[in-house]
């Protein structure tokens, strides 16, 4: 199996406020295979837009490990940094004012990576032209960003973002500021973008639109990672969907996708809310380990008290025993 472009290995990032510390990532996982589409979501403070930013190079890792495309970022001199947020990866911002200058033409924003980069004024004119022929504003390059609407803008953002031709594309909230139709459109555009061009994309996100069109959504609760949902891909496990719930960290339908909660390499995995608030683990569980499965149990969990081996218990009795021990609850 190829490497993947992006490898996060039990990453932490420590932000010093005054005298305080604050930990915004503590241990993070994470791999992004090329040319996959992936989303990050969480509630605010979880650690998404601090994950982020150290993908984009703009911040470093207080601790781990963070590789992308061959480079390590927690090793990064200024130099090659440059040159890593510069050829490496591009981003798209929410505000349109973070992504354009306000006084420069669609194509002249387009060009201006470009011309920082060295290449000719007729390469990067043709190039500009390409770029917003693609994102659907061929024609339109000599207008100023206040011209254009929400949704235009943000297809120049792109542009922008692809004008040195990046291996990764990092897109923060970039529907946050659009409205449903809008958002849907630049949804579309980043799918084809990722299938056109073999784009690894990541976005962070609360707009469940994007999340139903990536090929995995990352659930970042606490600073580490902690649920994957996936589309489903075959009719078979389609049809076992219709039997369960709708994944529980953004509402995606089970028939069409599958959420799966993620173990990190030290074994630490996070149980969802709902289970911690339906369950009384009381900080403490029991886990018991069979030949194909694990078992989570909350301390003296068991019917009546009971202790009895699972090596001593059928299978078909224990199912029994968790669904009449389900239903208690």
């Amino acid at each position: 199996m190829p490497e993947p472009l992006v490898i996060c290995d039990n990453l932490v990032k420590i932000y010093k406020v005054a005298e305080l510390e604050v930990v915004a990532l503590q241990g993070l996982d994470l791999e992004v295979r090329r040319g996959e589409m992936i989303a990050i979501v969480g509630a605010s403070g979880s650690g998404k837009s601090t994950l982020l930013n150290i993908l984009s190079g703009l911040d470093i890792p207080s601790a781990g490990r963070c590789i992308v495309d061959g480079y390590d970022l927690t090793r990064l001199a200024g130099g090659q940094r440059i040159h890593y947020r510069r050829f490496i990866v591009g981003q798209v911002w929410q505000q349109s004012g973070r992504n354009l200058l306000p006084d420069m033409s669609a194509a002249a924003n387009v060009e201006l990576p470009q011309m920082l980069s060295g290449i000719s004024p007729t390469q990067r004119t043709r190039h500009a032209e390409e770029l917003l022929e693609l994102v659907g504003l061929g024609g339109m390059g000599k207008k100023k960003p206040q011209q254009l609407s929400g949704g235009e803008q943000q297809r120049v953002a792109i542009a922008v973002a692809l004008a040195n031709s990046p291996r990764l594309l990092l897109a923060d909230e970039p529907t946050g500021e659009l409205d449903s139709v809008t958002a849907q459109e630049i949804v579309h555009l980043l799918r084809t973008l990722n299938q056109q061009l073999g784009l690894t994309i990541i976005t962070v996100t609360h707009d469940t639109t994007i999340a139903v069109e990536v090929d995995r959504t990352i659930a970042i609760r606490d600073g580490r990672t902690s649920t994957e949902t996936v589309r489903r891909e075959t009719v078979l496990e389609t049809i076992e969907a219709h039997m369960s719930a709708a994944s529980a960290i953004i509402g995606l339908p089970g028939e069409t996708h599958r959420e799966s909660v993620l173990i990190d390499r030290t074994g630490r995995l996070q149980l969802p809310k709902e289970a911690i608030e339906r369950i009384p683990f009381n900080g403490k569980a029991e886990v018991r380990i069979t030949d194909d499965h694990v078992e989570i149990w909350p301390i003296g969990g068991d019917l009546n008290g009971s202790k009895a081996s699972d090596e001593t218990t059928p299978r078909s009795t224990r199912r029994e025993e968790r669904q009449e021990w389900s239903q208690q609850q």
